[in-house]
């Protein structure tokens, strides 16, 4: 095998790095010296999105989950990446609440449950979700369950995408048990784990290394960023795909016995959580660290996404002005996966193969998975193209790669 490159240091770029020098391991007797690859990112640390933060508030951009039914579980655990998890204390999860009709409530309409039960098979993909939802359980229900399942599509208007596409995504977002699992200490230890694993397998990684043009290379060269900047680095204006627009909102509160675990809100896209519920280490003793994410129209501003956070904390955590100890808000575009509208399917986004030996890899690009599902399989995907076009031997099966 040739050099392979690795343009982007996020989950996409470190799942690559780690694939590509397995492969190369694999095709060479248990050795990577059939390829040499070097990944390179414009940051000074490794994680894009799934950085964690240094600090007493140790937050993400955003609320994060991996959803343990998605492929890419079995491979980061075979693997040891995955780490200790954060465990939900029982008492914890029964201060789920859900805003419907502007109060607090303890329990979603029935209709929403029995929604999330449909296969997502049995949803088209030619028509929208609240149509086709309101077909089976009727308008409240559906209604209910397009802005419940806001929290995996950071979209203002989930409703108005494919049925398919949305169907799935809260089949598995209100599957019992839950599929959503956090790691204890934040995203932070994955991205550590994996870095680890890359350079144990001689992965060449450096940070601080922006680049603005394809490098003059002797290989392949996956482009592990976001399709603005793959756009601007591949000269190529077709890629784009729509995504979400949100309001992030980051809190620490003193602690209260009061708080809601969780704040979903079913009048509206929106999802507040307390993430020290099931992870003390994100937070000094004596404060909770709240995560929030607001989803906001094209005419809305970040101000819109805060005053509907307020407006939820003020239901599930009383006193919160008062016991307010530091706060950050962001506004985050075209960087919360790909969302698919009526017609439309993930084979439709970005192709992964660019041609001329180039490949395209991230949560925007024609690829299956929910959430960062579709990252890991498409630098899967990649890793696998160059293995069988580099004349290395048989297409590996990257699923079921054992560590070397």
């Amino acid at each position: 095998m040739h050099r392979i490159t690795i343009v982007g240091g996020g989950f996409a770029g470190l799942t690559a790095a780690i694939a590509a020098a397995e492969t190369a391991g694999a095709t060479t007797g248990g050795t990577t010296g059939g390829a040499r690859v070097t990944l390179y990112e414009s940051h000074r640390t490794l994680g894009g999105r799934a950085r964690t933060d240094d600090g007493p508030y140790r937050t993400n951009e955003g609320p994060h989950a991996l959803y343990s039914g998605g492929p890419h579980w079995g491979w980061l655990r075979r693997r040891g990446l995955i780490g200790p998890l954060a465990a939900i204390p029982p008492l914890e999860g029964a201060r789920f609440r859900f805003r419907s009709g502007g109060a607090l409530r303890r329990l979603p309409p029935l209709a929403l449950y029995r929604l999330a039960r449909r296969a997502p098979e049995s949803a088209p993909v030619d028509e929208d979700f609240l149509t086709w939802a309101t077909g089976q359980v009727g308008e409240t229900g559906a209604r209910a369950a397009a802005h419940y399942i806001g929290v995996a599509l950071f979209h203002h208007d989930p409703g108005s995408l494919s049925a398919a596409f949305v169907q799935e995504r809260l089949r598995r977002a209100a599957a019992l048990p839950p599929e959503a699992r956090c790691p204890r200490g934040g995203w932070g230890q994955i991205i550590d784990r994996m870095t680890g694993r890359a350079l144990d397998l001689g992965v060449r990684i450096e940070t601080g290394s922006r680049v603005d043009a394809l490098p003059e290379r002797d290989g392949p060269v996956i482009v592990a960023t976001s399709l603005d900047a793959a756009r601007g680095l591949l000269k190529d204006d077709s890629l784009r795909w729509e995504s979400g627009r949100t309001t992030l909102i980051d809190l620490a509160l003193r602690s209260s016995g009061k708080d809601a675990f969780v704040v979903s809100d079913l009048d509206a896209p929106g999802w507040l959580e307390r993430f020290t519920a099931q992870d003390r280490t994100l937070a000094p003793a004596g404060r909770s660290l709240v995560q929030g994410q607001l989803p906001i129209a094209p005419g809305e501003s970040k101000a819109d996404g805060v005053a509907h956070a307020e407006a939820l904390l003020d239901l599930g955590f009383p006193g919160w002005r008062e016991r307010s100890v530091w706060r950050r808000e962001a506004l985050s575009q075209g960087r919360t996966g790909a969302l698919d509208r009526p017609g439309l399917s993930w084979r439709d986004r970005p192709a992964i193969d660019r041609g001329d030996g180039v490949y395209l890899v991230g949560d925007q690009v024609a690829a299956p998975g929910v959430l960062c599902e579709v990252s890991f399989t498409s630098a899967l995907n990649a890793v696998s193209l160059i293995a069988r076009r580099c004349g290395t031997g048989p297409e590996p099966n990257l699923l079921d790669l054992k560590p070397s």
